[in-house]
């Protein structure tokens, strides 16, 4: 896991939760990116999202993490781009199923709707996770 480069971003409804995702990835040896908000003043969720897939696609990151309010405004706007497979998780389970099943290469996750101590074990469980290919990836591969 320390090998991973990861974008991260987030709006102003999601900016809290970015600090503390940002903290984790340090402890953990994690590279990363920080694409932005850089404070609680509002500002454009697809914006963000844009900066944060576009390291993912040109290959400057392994994987992208982003924040809003809900998580759904992120997904939407991620999974417009082609090559971006993101999933709105609110729940371990799902974290571990994106990763091992799909092949998630973006995380969204809502601030207003998940306790901070939730979406710091979803980061984990997401950044920990391998995909494990197999009958899996003729799915994958039909998504593209």
């Amino acid at each position: 896991m320390d090998k991973l480069k990861v974008a991260v971003g987030s709006d102003h409804g999601g900016y809290e939760y970015k600090q503390s995702i940002i903290k984790y990835l340090q402890t953990q040896n994690i590279e990363y990116s920080d694409e932005g908000t850089h404070s609680k003043d509002s500002c454009d969720y697809p914006a963000i999202a844009h900066k944060v897939c576009e390291k993912v696609i040109s290959g400057k990151a392994d994987r992208g993490i982003l924040i809003c309010g809900t998580g759904i405004g992120m997904s939407i706007a991620a999974n417009k781009i082609k090559g971006i497979r993101a999933a709105l998780c609110g729940d371990t389970f799902s974290a571990k199923a994106s990763r091992a099943h799909n092949n998630a290469n973006v995380l969204c996750l809502g601030q207003r709707v998940i306790g901070e101590c939730l979406a710091l074990d979803i980061v984990d469980i997401w950044l920990k996770t391998d995909f494990e290919g197999g009958r899996h990836q003729n799915r994958v591969n039909m998504l593209e």
